[in-house]
């Protein structure tokens, strides 16, 4: 295979966006030598828990035995309490009865209470107190209250109601941990992509070896319908691969020799031999894993309010037990004081409150990483539903960013498509990405012989029996030759959108005679138009294209993708001095989003108010931006959107519904209505915190239900 030859000005469009490109050795796909690369710095970085884990270190089954026991012990508890008795009309009596209460009430408080007093001995430790704090409060004082009760200083049946307390809440976080666990499930689906052992491909045959035990430049064969054990590039075979655990696209792709593949997807038809270019830690399944487990324990303005609600809940509450003891202590009824203290402690208990965010993150960003939408910062998911302007750098993005055969044109008296096959003939032993798509063009490629590249002007080749040439600009000039008029019209609209043209001479001696022409223009994605019209229907009122290329080249692809009048196009801008776009379109007091490659579109993804790169699926920690589109589907960027709109409405509602709770139920439980008969126990009180609890979590789970892409 021989370089085209090709002259500069012919080959002016079509590498003018090279700039913007991938340089990997693979016709520009943007999954190419970028696999895994860099996914350290991004996430080494970043507190992992911002402050907002308040459950590090539980475990949902342990939750789960504590509660079953717990159960156990207190169903004896209730049903020899002499209030429960009374309620219900019936009467025990055996020896050791009155000991039931004190021993297993004591045993439920110490083993099923446990967790909550560790978790509160942190938050004082931290100075940071919340719900653990207000629970232990809860429990501690009843425990005590219990204790004086069986020690004669109270006329109170209280043991049923401390134990009952005790499995209530670990009931409700046992269901919280699950939940969070759940949601988290993405991480450990995505691990569970890649197989346990690979074949490596030795001098002797194949051998089966631990995946942990391949290493870079090592060659493996993966058979029909295994999963690729690391990312590499194919060598030999061609395969339809499934990709749709990386990039969200469920259609199957076709990748052979020179092509990219990722860990974890899956040779559908065929077996193919991968070399190894990244194992372990540096893949991009394991850049992924990185980026959900960062984006999942990332919090946002959101958070943080509900944060400080929890202290300032806490201090509320206190406030609040304190101010009823006394009421209720002054008006001569200290039994009552201590039910109804304890009862606000347990009210305001922010099982709710502390669930109702990270949840809703840790779900979020489980369904985008689904959907091949990887947070990498959970601010600029949060910050997306504010965007007033979305910023698409042209090539690799709206554009494939790579050229292909957009028309034909003969000269009088030949034929369209006789010029193209002939042309595809002379061209089909050049590697020139113009050569490609001419050849990729044609339905049938004739035999050529004698090729030759004339450098920086074009190509010759013998095709029955007649010499050819195709070539540009510089071609025309060392033939001397003259364009026919109907044709030169025809190719002079071309240049005008920007287009790079060639022609196809046939030689007889020193004469040449002009066959016909062919246009090339970087290829507009046939998804990019309907990217743009999402984006307006859900409130993006401006659509701004940056590029490098010539304003006629830009102002073609705008005309295709039907921008508006409010709309705006950047032409011949240099990289850098494209961050200087997205200052001027915020000086206008625009928030925006940034849509580029990720390669050298970092200082204006980093200076946007979202930066989003696309394409990048084998590149997924680029710090300069805060979303990473798996697949390079620009309607990508309208279902960030959808996202943090939905996500945005859950933390909402969820805020909403865990502090009017506490608002509401806190005075009933202080006794504010104890004149009209409406009181509330500890035990009632738990239950109803509980509920709470589940009411956030499953509005939570709705997000699952958030439809991202619209067909």
């Amino acid at each position: 295979m021989q370089q085209h030859g090709h002259d500069s000005a012919a080959d002016e469009t079509a590498h003018a966006h090279m700039d913007h490109s991938h340089h990997n050795g693979h016709h520009g796909d943007p999954t190419g030598d970028q696999v895994g690369h860099g996914g350290h710095a991004g996430y080494a970085g970043h507190d992992g828990h911002g402050g907002h884990d308040k459950h590090a270190g539980h475990d949902p089954e342990a939750f789960r035995r504590k509660f079953w026991l717990s159960l156990i012990l207190t169903i004896p508890i209730v049903v020899t309490s002499h209030m429960v008795m009374d309620w219900f009309g019936y009467r025990l009596d055996f020896p050791g009865i009155t000991l039931i209460g004190p021993i297993l009430g004591s045993i439920v408080f110490f083993y099923g209470g446990w967790p909550f007093l560790q978790g509160a001995w942190r938050e004082v430790a931290d100075r940071a107190p919340g719900m653990m704090l207000l629970i232990s409060l809860a429990i501690v004082v009843a425990y005590i209250a219990s204790l004086a009760t069986s020690l004669g200083a109270f006329g109170l049946d209280f043991w049923w109601e401390l134990a009952a307390l005790v499995t209530i809440m670990l009931l409700g976080h046992w269901q919280e941990m699950k939940a969070i666990g759940q949601a988290r499930g993405a991480l450990e689906a995505l691990a569970a992509l890649l197989p346990d052992d690979a074949e490596r491909v030795t001098d002797s045959g194949v051998e089966t070896v631990p995946i942990s035990g391949l290493s870079v430049g090592d060659t493996v064969l993966v058979r029909s319908g295994a999963r690729v054990p690391a990312d590499g590039e194919i060598t030999r075979g061609q395969a339809e691969l499934d990709e749709s655990m990386i990039t969200g696209e469920s259609r199957p792709v076709s990748r052979g020799p020179g092509d990219p593949v990722v860990a974890g997807t899956v040779a559908t038809d065929s077996a193919i031999r991968v070399r190894v270019d990244a194992v372990g830690e540096d893949t991009a399944l394991a850049g992924i894993q990185r980026l959900v487990a960062q984006a999942q324990s990332s919090g946002g303005r959101v958070q943080v309010l509900a944060d400080r609600f929890a202290a300032l809940l806490f201090y509320v509450a206190v406030a609040a037990a304190v101010i009823t003891f006394a009421a209720w202590a002054v008006f001569g009824n200290v039994s009552e004081a201590v039910i109804r203290t304890v009862t606000v402690l347990v009210i305001a208990c922010p099982h709710a409150l502390g669930l109702a965010i990270p949840l809703v993150i840790a779900l979020s960003t489980a369904v985008a990483a689904k959907a091949g939408i990887l947070v990498k910062d959970r601010m600029a998911l949060e910050r997306m539903r504010t965007v007033d302007a979305v910023l698409f750098d042209k090539t690799g993005t709206l554009t494939k960013g790579a050229h292909v055969l957009s028309d034909v044109a003969a000269a009088e008296g030949y034929d369209r498509d006789e010029v193209l096959r002939v042309a595809a003939a002379v061209e089909s032993d050049s590697e020139h990405p113009l050569a490609r798509a001419i050849v990729a063009a044609a339905t049938e490629v004739p035999a050529a012989t004698d090729f030759q590249s004339k450098t920086g002007r074009g190509v010759t080749a013998t095709v029955a029996g007649h010499r050819y040439v195709v070539g540009g600009p510089a071609m025309v000039r060392e033939l001397d030759s003259s364009i026919p008029e109907e044709l030169a019209k025809r190719t002079h609209a071309w240049s005008d959108r920007g287009a790079a043209v060639l022609y196809l001479w046939r030689l007889d001696g020193d004469d040449s005679t002009v066959l016909g022409a062919l246009a090339f223009e970087d290829e507009v994605r046939p998804e990019a138009a309907e990217a743009i019209r999402q984006l307006r229907d859900l409130g993006i009122g401006k659509i701004v294209m940056i590029t490098g290329d010539a304003r006629p080249v830009a102002e073609a692809v705008a005309a295709d993708l039907g921008f508006g009048p409010d709309d705006e196009v950047f032409a011949e801008v240099l990289p850098a001095d494209k961050d200087r776009a997205v200052a001027q379109l915020q000086s206008r007091g625009l928030s925006v989003a940034m849509v580029g490659d990720g390669v050298n579109d970092a200082p204006a993804l980093a200076r946007a108010d979202v930066g989003i790169a696309i394409g990048a699926g084998t590149d997924v920690a680029m710090e300069s931006a805060g979303v990473v589109l798996a697949s390079s589907d620009p309607r990508g960027v309208a279902s960030i959107r959808r996202l943090s709109l939905a996500s945005y409405r859950k933390m909402g509602q969820n805020l909403a519904w865990a502090a009017g709770y506490n608002i509401v139920a806190i005075p009933l439980a202080a006794g504010v209505l104890s004149w009209a008969g409406v009181n509330l126990n500890p035990a009632v009180g738990a239950i109803l915190m509980s509920v709470s609890t589940i009411v956030v979590a499953l509005n939570a789970q709705l997000l699952r239900r958030v439809k991202l892409t619209v067909d």
